[in-house]
């Protein structure tokens, strides 16, 4: 059990509070081969994601003190350090201890995990709001959730400046613009009738609600002693409690979760996806052009485009749609803090364009005459925006932008989308290009036997190099493969290689690993034909090319 100290980021405990639910997560922020003993140094490293990328924060163990005690986040056991440091490692992420103060559970729960969340206010909340919360856990989403304080709240931003103000504290014990985890889900039989339960936990340690299913209330009498031990029922002031989801659904406002992946939380069948990640900056004066709303710049924002290829497989739907998810973030607004940065209004709209047309940035004209095909909900003032969509098939393009125009800062746009476990259609796209000489997008006899050759040699090379067949290359053996290609790369290029191509695991699939080759053979074939002396000099024109 972690409890908050003197600093304001009951949202980070809140989050670090649903980490401790998922062993592997929480060995990934905290490595495990840490200890006070053997070939102890006085350093501890944690991992946190930052815009797509796991970092290592390394700090020493002196912690703030005052008579002797913990001034900020402190574990229930004296003698228990690791929830104290993983604060101080994260303070050292954002520039200070008081860059904490204030801010969104969510913020915390995707550094930690590098998930993607969505948000559900309780007055709109889907009818099946409890099977999504049931599913999320069991998926080991990360979850948290909040009341609005009318005085001092503001949206997406939970506040904890004035913690022990019993004026925030309501009747039946629970916290207003306050930030909770929630830790479990679970049905019980209570009487005649199923009862569906939320557990919860407040990082203060203590505080709870006190009305039904709360930790001495009657409802309680009714259940078996196994059935408590189910629900981990105990009567102690820890800070975690339950109540029923009907209560939940009265007296929280906004409930907040954290996917590890983007899986559709309402269907049943698992979903497998992919995520593509693009840094990009709005620049005052060249590319921050502002929303819809200033027709003159907004055209000027950053451009990504996006290509929906397959429908879902989903046999109860009838609709020909794509599923994908986008997430707009904006990058480093909370250490900068202390400078005067605060958080941008942001959003993005989506357009779609035409499959073959050119792939220039987009003008004035186009967006003067077209309408969005979507958008997302809208513009706010928060670190993250991200909005689940589904659009038909084909080609678009995403633009990313600030509400005002002329503000500067740097994002990470992400979009995620379900990956079929058949060829990838722009790795085909890349082998007809390679061998298309007339440039009509279609092979003549001649060219698909010189594209089949290659295809076959290329096989060999990679089943060679495949551990026991399994359909994946280990990355460390990529470099002799592309050797066995006749390919001869320098270190950085097989480092870039690796990283663009390998999985998670350090693998390589046969798709990822014939678009790799083909991109090789086009870019030696496009040297050898302007080279004359080991060098070449290219105008901007032909590098588009």
């Amino acid at each position: 059990d972690i409890c908050q100290g003197d600093l304001g980021d009951c949202w980070l405990l809140a989050a670090i509070a649903c980490l401790t639910l998922n062993e592997k997560l929480l060995y990934r922020v905290v490595p495990q081969d840490q200890s006070y003993s053997e070939g102890y140094g006085g350093i501890f490293h944690f991992q946190f994601w930052r815009y797509g990328d796991w970092v290592d924060v390394v700090i020493d163990d002196r912690i703030p003190t005052f008579n002797n005690q913990l001034v900020f986040t402190k574990s229930a056991e004296r003698n228990e350090f690791w929830s104290a440091l993983l604060e101080k490692a994260y303070a050292k992420l954002h520039g200070s201890y008081e860059a904490l103060k204030g801010g969104n559970t969510t913020e915390a729960m995707e550094d930690f995990t590098g998930g993607v969340t969505e948000f559900y206010e309780m007055k709109e909340a889907p009818k099946e709001l409890y099977k999504i919360m049931k599913k999320a856990l069991e998926r080991g989403s990360m979850m948290g959730c909040s009341i609005d304080n009318k005085n001092s709240y503001s949206i997406g931003l939970t506040k904890c400046t004035e913690c022990w103000n019993s004026s925030m504290i309501t009747l039946t014990g629970l916290v207003k613009g306050h930030a909770y985890s929630v830790t479990a889900v679970e049905e019980s039989q209570h009487k005649a009738s199923k009862v569906r339960l939320v557990r919860l936990r407040n990082p203060w340690g203590q505080v709870e609600w006190n009305g039904p299913w709360s930790d001495n209330s009657k409802e309680w009498v009714s259940l078996s002693k196994g059935e408590k031990d189910q629900l981990q029922h105990q009567s102690a002031e820890d800070g975690e409690f339950w109540m029923s989801f009907e209560d939940f659904k009265k007296n929280y406002t906004k409930i907040e979760i954290c996917n590890l992946t983007p899986d559709a939380l309402e269907d049943d069948k698992i979903h497998k996806w992919t995520v593509s990640v693009n840094e990009g900056r709005w620049v005052r004066g060249c590319s921050a052009g502002g929303c819809r709303n200033y027709p003159d710049t907004f055209w000027t924002n950053p451009q990504f485009r996006l290509c929906l290829l397959e429908e879902d497989d989903d046999s109860e739907d009838n609709e020909v749609a794509c599923s994908f998810v986008v997430s707009l973030m904006q990058k480093n607004r909370r250490k900068e803090r202390k400078l005067g940065a605060n958080l941008f209004t942001i959003g993005f709209a989506i357009y779609e364009v035409s499959m073959h047309g050119n792939k220039q940035h987009m003008q004035k004209d186009f967006f003067l005459f077209n309408s969005s095909k979507a958008r997302c909900k809208s513009y706010i003032n928060l670190r993250e925006v991200t909005q689940r969509f589904r659009l038909s098939p084909g080609e678009y393009v995403i633009i990313p932008s600030t509400y005002e125009p002329h503000q500067e800062g740097e994002f990470i746009l992400r979009v995620f989308s379900e990956k079929r476990n058949t060829s990838d259609l722009e790795c085909c796209r890349s082998m007809i290009a390679l061998v298309d000489m007339d440039g009509t997008g279609r092979l003549s006899l001649q060219e698909f036997r010189h594209l089949w050759n290659k295809i076959k040699q290329w096989q060999g090379i990679f089943r060679h190099y495949s551990s026991d067949q399994a359909g994946i290359i280990n990355s460390y053996e990529m470099r002799n493969a592309i050797n066995d290609a006749g390919f001869r790369l320098n270190n950085q290029l097989y480092d870039i290689i690796t990283m663009r191509y390998a999985n998670e695991g350090m693998n390589i699939d046969f798709d990822s690993f014939i678009s790799c080759l083909v991109r090789l053979e086009a870019m030696f074939r496009a040297f050898q034909a302007f080279d004359q002396d080991g060098t070449i000099r290219l105008s901007v024109l032909e590098v588009s090319c």
